[in-house]
């Protein structure tokens, strides 16, 4: 059966989110492989989200995260100001302050603050080539304090975005395209990571402040890292019910994004979720938003168009699709 034709027996009614253990992704036993992209196809065909262990990002390269973003947001206002994206020509990069950007139409604002960046080698080397960002070219900017902000920042950076070039050939594969499908279109992968930090919240869900309204992510795929203990993603399915996914230790969540439904067509799913923290506690989380190279050309992929399949959507590079959908959510 065909990707096209297999679309057409998936509902979209989950009740929870699949565990998938990455141990064999770079197995050398094909069948193996193969057999894991299987997992990853029901996955992004039948939910568009799922759970990664055996990921291979150090538990202290996390935890030295968690503990600058602590620091930073607990420094005053003014000082996060200084570094408000809307007033610096970064492109995004920066701080974003609470109810700064607005994803769901008729919500009064996002109630959380982020602070936002892209690629940057940990040690800045002048031989680096320049990467063509396009629509996104801007560059980074980092606060003086806390001390080890950025070396804690990158390093997490890093490490997720190994993880992702480690999940492109296998989802490659779930799509019955040879493994090295992407390679030229990843080579200077699009990578904006944004540590947030959600203030704590009590009272009912609906009362149109929430961490982060309803919303589909704009990249192929989203690698994000939830605090232990602190109940908040939920994701919607097709009976129109909120699934909770709340954090497992020693994972990573990871969910489509509006690319990847664009290159395939809508057969795997950029599904709606949000953030609801009414537990009372602050809570941290960590998304990397991961795509293919800005000047690539995101199109239907042959195998997922068919005559009762026609294609959904028009070309558009990634790196102007990032830009308006950036755009729409804070301006």
């Amino acid at each position: 059966m065909s990707l096209a034709e297999s679309a057409s027996t998936t509902n979209g009614a989950f009740q929870d989110i699949p565990v998938i253990d990455l141990s064999s992704a770079t197995s050398p036993n094909e069948s193996e492989r193969k057999a894991l992209a299987q997992q990853i196809r029901d996955a992004c065909m039948n939910v568009g989200f799922f759970y990664v262990k055996n990921h291979g990002i150090p538990p202290e390269c996390i935890d030295n995260v968690l503990e600058v973003s602590k620091e930073y947001y607990s420094l005053p206002v003014e000082e996060k100001m200084k570094l408000h994206h809307k007033s610096l020509v970064t492109n995004f990069r920066g701080y974003s302050p609470l109810l700064d950007a607005n994803i769901e139409p008729g919500n009064a604002g996002d109630n959380h603050e982020g602070f936002e960046f892209s690629w940057e080698e940990l040690v800045p080397n002048a031989n680096d080539e320049k990467r063509n960002d396009g629509a996104m070219a801007g560059a980074n900017v980092w606060p003086e304090r806390p001390e080890g902000y950025r070396e804690a920042m990158l390093k997490y950076y890093h490490a997720a975005i190994a993880v992702g070039k480690l999940l492109f050939p296998l989802f490659a594969l779930s799509l019955d395209l040879p493994e090295i499908f992407f390679d030229d279109k990843t080579k200077n992968s699009s990578a904006l990571m944004n540590a947030l930090h959600y203030p704590p919240q009590t009272g009912p869900v609906d009362d149109r402040v929430v961490g982060i309204g309803a919303h589909t992510d704009f990249e192929c795929f989203t690698i994000l890292w939830q605090q232990p203990g602190i109940q908040a993603l939920q994701v919607l399915n097709s009976e129109k019910r909120w699934i909770n996914a709340p954090p497992i230790e020693g994972t990573l969540v990871i969910n489509l994004g509006d690319q990847f439904a664009r290159w395939t067509n809508d057969i795997f799913k950029s599904t709606v979720h949000r953030a609801v923290n009414r537990n009372g506690v602050d809570r941290y989380s960590i998304p990397l938003f991961f795509g293919t190279d800005y000047d690539v050309n995101i199109e239907p992929i042959a195998s997922c168009v068919s005559a009762e399949r026609p294609a959904r959507y028009e070309p558009i590079t990634a790196g102007e699709y990032v830009n308006q959908r950036l755009k729409a959510m804070y301006y």
